[in-house]
């Protein structure tokens, strides 16, 4: 009788063997698929990161010509940012903080820190601004009310 139970418990025992194989091989292949899978997308992240890099130095390289090519294509004066000039551009339209914070595209705050010369505005607001010094009083309100 001891043999039979022993003999019972080994056969169990090879069975549970035998179906946990099956069970492991279909998972490795699917942990293969995977790993491959994310390698592939690793390799295209890269190759993305690079493709960006490159493109924002071609950017950055072509960005001060088309500065220079405006500057040149204007004579006079280069343009810059004054706070001085912004405050009173400002009153001289007749506006608010918030009211010229709205010509400009940004938020009060930004304007108060602009004017205050706390702040400088970025590269990309400039243009911004000096298409709102060009403007002429009619043309400030127009655009206000019209947003």
């Amino acid at each position: 009788m001891p043999n039979l139970a022993q003999t019972l418990k080994q056969e169990i025992s090879r069975i549970a063997r035998k179906e946990v194989r099956e069970d492991i091989a279909a998972l490795r292949k699917a942990v293969t698929a995977h790993r491959s899978e994310i390698a592939s997308l690793k390799r295209t992240v890269k190759e993305l990161g690079t493709q960006l890099r490159s493109a924002q130095k071609a950017a950055k390289r072509a960005a001060p010509q088309a500065v220079e090519q405006m500057e040149t294509s204007r004579p006079g004066r280069k343009r810059s940012f004054s706070a001085d000039r912004l405050k009173a551009k400002r009153q001289a339209l007749g506006m608010s903080q918030a009211q010229m914070a709205q010509l400009l595209g940004i938020s009060s705050l930004s304007l108060w820190k602009w004017e205050s010369g706390q702040v400088s505005p970025r590269a990309s607001m400039l243009e911004r601004y000096f298409v709102a010094m060009n403007m002429g009083k009619r043309e400030a309100w127009n655009v206000i009310d019209a947003n």
